[in-house]
């Protein structure tokens, strides 16, 4: 290999460019099995962010099912998931600019099956004893201050309303069919919980109307999180609980309910999206599961017989957003790793064969480009430890001068109560392959670690998350890996409230970038949708009683101690942290003659997936920073106008 051109960090010229992360990238999720085939969905940049339903039959043939126009996207709780599901090669779905449920039989033209577009429907589950779907039903039609949510049944061709099942408390989530189709089981919470502060696990008979009779409290509490109730071939509900802090299996029986190989492992997710499954059942009951140690996840055969748990070596760290069906002895999967972007897999359980579906992004570059990460530990507040991912710059083709180190671009995940991934992404490579290091922090407050480092944000939000990311880049700083005039932090929704508040309420960083962040708490607390409309009172207090602790978190309030350079990027049509957040933030900070930038994309709700904002948002990125930190890109890239630069 020839010898390494010399040149400054940032300025290193890279093959991974923003053409190639949007051109052949999709989001991949939503897995479905009917019989023998498989179905799942793909968010599609190329496409405006289209959500298309693929269809892989048995001879291993990969077709588009859901024409253009419509978009396979539901916005229950906002956030979506679980937009459709399949029965005997019918599919019932959820569109999103209508908002409507409709029915596509093959090679048919859907056609609603519901009528007003102001009631939303997610999570559906095919009834076949009584031929009907199930599903999470969310009505804004009420003229109420809220919607009302509820568990309800849709006539397969239309030709009826929906009956409501279950309703009274403010969410619904997980309607589960029992095998015999006798029961159902579901989730329910109240505010102001999210689903993973605490739930209700619930079952009721079917009567012989269709109705529900009495229901009986499985588990759960305001103080227990429940997830992914699951019935077993033989009839035994299953569920996952963090009684011990921890979310492990259950199952309930005759004698009440039993733990299943209990451990220091996380085998659920937060539940952001509805219809997430971490777990399923082969044709001997054996479970099939992910689980999660340390920030990595595992999958493993459980006998809950004789509760015997084998990990299986598999080559996949990351199950993304918990997307894990079982059929038979062949499991279907998302998963990813540092060398492989996340992945739909198929998994034969009888011989451990695994065959790749479907890639979420083109590996068309040289992996000796990649930068892999390594986990670290690092001292922060309290006496405690806190999380993250290091990437160092690398480049075959370029090193840097002697005693230079690099720029170092933190990014602070979204939620907050999420966790970042270390499946292969190109967005960070990008950035590695151009001469950045990338530190990215799995704060307190993060999932993956346990019930107790998940409320180590309680109450503390803006505080926590704040000092674990400035913690993070001084722990680099001190060794050696991070240039400590050229700290740049970035992160989105969440992530871009905690960027805002380390740029004004901290000295360390020297420029940050922030995607639909959160400048004013007061704000969110009044405007946002109801599935968040009482997070913050975990996050940070009840609103307005604590009032005081709002204004005192809130960037917006305190621009005259930012003195570092900001860019920020806003979709116009966000409805979870509207534009006006970033719009007063570029103004103020525009107005202290900081040097600032903000870019607006016309048609972006939350989170971007239209693919030239994605590439156009990057780009600038890396722009803006080159101006700040004085470097020249290797490649050209649009300007942007900079205030006050």
């Amino acid at each position: 290999m020839p010898t390494p051109e010399v040149r400054p960090y940032g300025s290193w010229q890279s093959p991974i460019t923003t053409e190639l992360i949007v051109s052949e990238a999709v989001t991949l999720g939503q897995i479905a099995l009917d019989g023998a085939d498989i179905y799942w969905a793909e968010m599609r940049p190329s496409e405006a962010g289209r959500n298309v339903i693929v269809h892989r039959t048995r001879d291993g043939q990969n077709t588009d099912v859901t024409p253009a126009p419509f978009n396979v996207r539901t916005r229950v709780h906002e956030y979506g998931g679980g937009a459709y599901t399949v029965h005997q090669g019918a599919i019932f779905f959820s569109n999103f600019s209508d908002q409507l449920t409709y029915r596509q039989d093959p090679g048919q033209t859907p056609v609603p099956i519901t009528s007003e577009p102001g009631i939303r429907h997610a999570d559906y589950v095919f009834d076949p004893a009584r031929a009907r779907i199930l599903c999470v039903q969310e009505d804004h039609t009420t003229g109420a201050t809220e919607p009302a949510n509820s568990i309800a049944a849709l006539d397969t061709f239309g030709q009826f309303p929906p009956q409501t099942l279950v309703s009274g408390n403010d969410f619904y989530a997980a309607p589960r069919l029992s095998p015999d189709g006798s029961h159902l089981a579901w989730l329910s919470w109240d505010h102001p919980n999210m689903p993973w502060d605490g739930t209700q696990l619930w079952t009721a008979p079917f009567l012989p109307d269709g109705s529900l009779g009495p229901a009986s409290l499985i588990a759960g509490s305001p103080t227990e999180s429940i997830f992914q109730p699951e019935w077993s071939p033989g009839g035994l509900l299953h569920f996952l609980s963090d009684r011990t802090g921890w979310w492990n299996l259950y199952r309930q029986t005759a004698a009440g309910v039993q733990p299943l190989a209990p451990m220091q492992a996380e085998f659920g997710k937060p539940q952001w999206a509805l219809g997430a499954r971490c777990y399923g059942f082969d044709s001997a009951g054996q479970i099939l599961c992910a689980y999660n140690q340390s920030g990595s996840w595992q999958l493993a055969i459980l006998d809950p017989a004789t509760n015997r748990f084998d990990p299986l070596d598999l080559p996949y760290q990351e199950m993304g957003r918990g997307d894990l069906k079982v059929a038979g002895n062949r499991a279907v999967f998302e998963a990813g790793s540092p060398s492989q972007p996340m992945s739909l897999l198929s998994l034969d359980l009888s011989t451990q064969e695994l065959q790749i579906i479907k890639t979420a992004a083109s590996l068309t570059v040289d992996p000796s480009y990649f930068s892999y990460p390594e986990s670290i530990e690092f001292p922060t507040e309290d006496g405690l430890t806190a999380h993250a991912f290091y990437y160092p710059p690398h480049n075959p083709s370029f090193t840097a001068p002697t005693g230079e180190k690099p720029p170092l671009l933190l990014k602070s995940h979204g939620g907050p109560t999420s966790a970042t991934s270390t499946a292969l992404d190109l967005t960070i490579q990008f950035w590695t392959s151009r001469g950045f290091a990338i530190l990215d922090v799995n704060y307190g407050g993060s999932s993956g670690y346990g019930r107790d480092y998940r409320q180590r944000l309680n109450g503390r939000w803006g505080i926590v998350d704040v000092d674990d990311c400035v913690n993070a880049a001084r722990h680099l700083v001190a060794q050696g890996l991070a240039d400590p005039n050229r700290l740049a932090i970035d992160g989105g929704s969440a992530g871009g409230y905690t960027t805002l508040a380390a740029l004004t309420f901290r000295d360390v960083f020297s420029a940050g970038a922030s995607y639909y962040g959160v400048s004013d708490l007061e704000t969110l607390a009044r405007d946002t949708h109801k599935f968040e409309s009482r997070y913050l009172d975990t996050l940070i207090g009840p609103y307005p009683e604590r009032q005081d602790l709002y204004q005192a978190r809130s960037p917006i309030n305190f621009t005259s101690r930012m003195s570092c350079p900001i860019i920020l990027f806003q979709g116009s049509e966000d409805r979870i942290v509207p534009p006006d957040q970033a719009q007063s933030m570029y103004q103020a900070v525009r107005a202290k003659g900081i040097p600032t930038a903000y870019l607006e994309f016309p048609g972006e709700q939350h989170g971007f997936r239209q693919a030239p904002n994605i590439r156009r948002a990057l780009e600038a990125e890396l722009y803006f920073y080159s101006r700040v930190f004085r470097f020249d890109p290797a490649d050209p890239i649009d300007p942007v106008s900079i205030d006050n630069l």
